[in-house]
């Protein structure tokens, strides 16, 4: 059994519209139906840095995480002065050297340090313990209790700066300035 389209309304003409529009009459058009386009809303310009934003992150952890996060970043900023800070994706400290080069995640059981292009960077050490399978970037999760190999790890942190220096690597705003 087939079944029937319901018939579409007809669409009023321009005198038709005037006259509805004279009387007062409102009519439902294919417009009506669509919400109206949000306009944008310029915010206030949060005055918090970025840095600012890593050193609260650092001190609401509390505990060996936010210990492990302040050690990454005492690493990062020892071998790259140039370093740009940033806080992206709702709360994610950033590190951009001619392009963002490592990003660092507190979760629930570990640290994450994770390499943009970590697939692309030599690790003779084998620090890079997760993220493996993928085919540009590479992960250390440091868990309670792991010792970092400051001198293994500099190495990779060098070495991922490098390879934004050479690579047309894309610049996010923070990391242009």
């Amino acid at each position: 059994m087939a079944t029937k389209k319901a018939a579409k309304p007809a669409r009023k003409g321009a005198a038709a519209a005037a006259a509805d529009k004279a009387t007062g009459k409102t009519t439902a058009t294919k417009s009506a139906s669509r919400p109206a386009p949000r306009k944008t809303v310029a915010k206030a310009a949060d005055a918090k840095s970025a840095s600012q934003r890593i050193d609260e992150k650092i001190a609401s952890l509390g505990d060996w995480r936010g210990e492990r996060l302040a050690q990454l970043r005492a690493l990062i900023h020892a071998i790259d002065p140039q370093v740009v800070e940033e806080w992206k994706w709702m709360g994610t400290p950033v590190w951009s050297h001619d392009g963002m080069y490592a990003l660092a995640n507190p979760h629930k059981d570990k640290v994450k340090l994770t390499f943009f292009h970590g697939a692309q960077l030599p690790d003779p050490k084998r620090l890079f313990n997760a993220g493996l399978g993928g085919g540009k970037w590479r992960a250390i999760d440091f868990r309670e209790g792991d010792k970092i190999d400051a001198a293994a790890l500099k190495a990779l942190l060098r070495a991922a700066i490098a390879y934004n220096a050479t690579h047309a690597v894309a610049k996010s705003r923070g990391s242009r300035a």
